[in-house]
């Protein structure tokens, strides 16, 4: 499908660039015939250190670039020089400059996002069950709802976020769940609780993976993990920074008659309308598409600047030019993407990895407040799990990437848990062991988080723009219906120290453990299996090889002289996956 095939996702984009003060000029930018680019070819060295074309394929010394051109409609298409040269240097600026500019915007975002999706933590610790008459389980079956709406809309939203842009659809969102954020301070029963959960996690689905995506555009896959760590850090420090927002805002407690869980869901919600607001006219669409009324009319960056950036990315991953940012998925794009089984093992894993610590994070507030501390101290007591949280998410992504091994880094996440569950588990009742209690659950919840690695691993292991588009869904799918099995973990009977609980908590980092061990092997065997077949390749047969995949077929595959379907994205031989 090209621009021209599509003109209801055109006219829906046109809409959005008029009033969003997009730039039009830019915007048809691919049209420009590439002999146009003013850093065609371009030779520059500084230092000694310039970065050449990838020569060669396979260690074949062949020079394979052309079957890696991006298609015509591809937004970066005039950008593309396949002898463009550049210093580490020149990469090294362009690429803070791109962490300031895009990544740490996306941060703020997800600050926005995690403040609305968590402060029912701190409202719990102002009474709110004790005001609405609820119970445990009441909040157990919100919770529920919560996340199964919540997982129930990551893939549409996903599809929605591919035709019209995520730099369009994730202002969209932030500004309607911020709506029903602020209408949660009027809750005033269980059904009124419920329909609330339901509409924020409806609205939220989906926006993780919508992110994801769009820093997949500006990105190489070796850079992406450590800002997704960036991403996760967010997340941690929206706990550290909303525990002394409650600590003010619940003081209101009584103020025009409200509690102070409502004005803190009031508050919230209208802050993160605002950052929604302000995102929506600042998220540029692409690295070549940052002109705009409100971005300067000249944009963020020289054409010298966009070439490296689009060829950067397409020498990294030669499928990001498969389709272009508002290109909807097909039916038969979304199947194939639906039936790769070669990504099946990361679903499945995240499907439990995080369970054996998430009831620690729900109840956290509960278990501090039932050791006898009051409301404001329970909050400022969560502040340095969520420290450690942040060193641990940083350290161990860095790490995984440094010793190119992410499946072991996951595997130490369990084998952080393991002992700490056996520990609360055992530790006897009451108040003498109360601060050791805190400790352990403490250390849970400042766990290694390796969430990170495992989005990008998704991202990585896709191998198309597709699959990568269905596939960080589809985990992140798989991850909040983990979420909806730890919320019934912990059962009001069990309470205050769920042995019961952890009992099951153990079983299942028992399961992951074999489920990590089993996903690397799974990796590494078809590596081995493809290095075979592509060594045992003559030069003129791993040519024509590749000359069978064009555009848009490098993701799908295509039709062979033999009549059989050639498979693209992660099925090709020339591709490895990463574990």
């Amino acid at each position: 499908m090209t621009l021209n095939d599509s003109s209801s996702a055109t006219g829906i984009t046109r809409f959005f660039r008029s009033i969003k003060g997009d730039d039009d000029e830019r915007e048809r930018a691919f049209t420009v015939d590439l002999a146009t680019s003013e850093t065609s070819s371009e030779d520059i060295e500084i230092d000694g250190k310039l970065k050449a074309p990838i020569e060669g394929e396979g260690g074949g010394g062949a020079s394979f670039e052309r079957y890696y051109v991006p298609i015509d409609s591809y937004e970066g298409r005039h950008r593309y020089d396949p002898k463009a040269r550049w210093t580490e240097d020149e990469e090294r600026a362009l690429v803070r400059r791109l962490d300031w500019k895009i990544c740490a915007w996306c941060c703020l975002m997800f600050f926005a996002l995690q403040l609305d999706r968590s402060n029912i933590t701190q409202a719990l610790s102002d009474h709110m069950l004790d005001d609405l008459g609820l119970t445990t389980n009441d909040y157990n079956t919100g919770q529920t709802i919560f996340y199964l709406t919540f997982l129930i809309a990551e893939l549409p939203s996903q599809l929605v976020s591919k035709k019209i842009g995520p730099d369009n659809w994730i202002p969209i969102q932030m500004i309607s769940w911020s709506i029903i954020a602020s209408c949660q301070s009027r809750i005033d029963s269980r059904g009124s609780f419920y329909a609330t959960r339901g509409l924020m996690g409806a609205i939220e689905g989906g926006f993780i993976p919508d992110v994801i995506l769009y820093l997949s555009y500006f990105y190489t896959s070796k850079e992406l993990p450590i800002r997704c760590s960036f991403f996760w850090t967010a997340y941690s420090c929206t706990f550290i920074i909303s525990a002394f927002l409650a600590y003010g805002i619940l003081h209101l407690r009584g103020y025009n008659g409200w509690a102070g869980w409502q004005w803190l869901f009031a508050l919230e919600g209208a802050l993160t309308a605002l950052i929604g607001l302000i995102s929506w006219f600042y998220l540029p669409p692409s690295p070549t598409q940052t002109a705009s009324k409100f971005r300067g009319k000249n944009g963020w960056f020289s054409a010298r600047e966009e070439t490296i950036m689009v060829n950067r990315i397409i020498r990294d991953d030669p499928s990001k030019g498969d389709m272009h940012n508002r290109q909807a998925l097909s039916p038969s794009l979304f199947w194939e993407a639906l039936k790769d089984y070669d990504m099946w093992p990361i679903y499945l894993l995240g499907l439990t990895w995080s369970i054996p610590q998430t009831p620690a994070q729900s109840y956290i507030t509960l278990i501090i407040g039932s050791l006898g501390f009051n409301t404001f101290q329970t909050n400022l007591l969560t502040i340095p799990a969520y420290a450690l949280f942040i060193v641990q998410l940083i350290a161990w992504t860095w790490l995984s990437e440094k010793i190119n091994n992410r499946f072991l880094i996951v595997l130490v996440c369990q084998l952080w848990m393991l002992p700490l569950l056996i520990a609360l588990e055992v530790l006897p009742g009451g108040s003498t062991h109360a601060w050791a209690r805190y400790v352990l659950n403490l250390m849970l919840v400042g766990f290694p988080y390796i969430h990170a690695i495992l989005v990008a691993l998704t991202s990585r292991n896709a191998g198309s723009v597709r699959t990568r588009t269905v596939g960080t869904a589809i985990y992140n799918m798989c991850v909040q219906a983990s979420n909806i099995i730890s919320s019934n973990i912990y059962r009001t009977p069990d309470s205050p120290y769920y042995y019961t609980g952890n009992k099951v908590l153990l079983g299942l980092t028992a399961w992951n453990i074999v489920v990590i061990i089993g996903a690397k092997s799974y990796y590494a065997w078809r590596n081995t299996v493809r290095e075979k077949k592509w060594n045992a390749m003559s030069k003129g047969e791993r040519e024509a090889y590749l000359a069978g995949f064009t555009g848009e077929e490098r993701g799908v595959g295509n039709v062979d002289g033999t009549g059989n379907r050639r498979k693209g994205g992660n099925k090709r031989l020339d591709f490895r996956f990463v574990h």
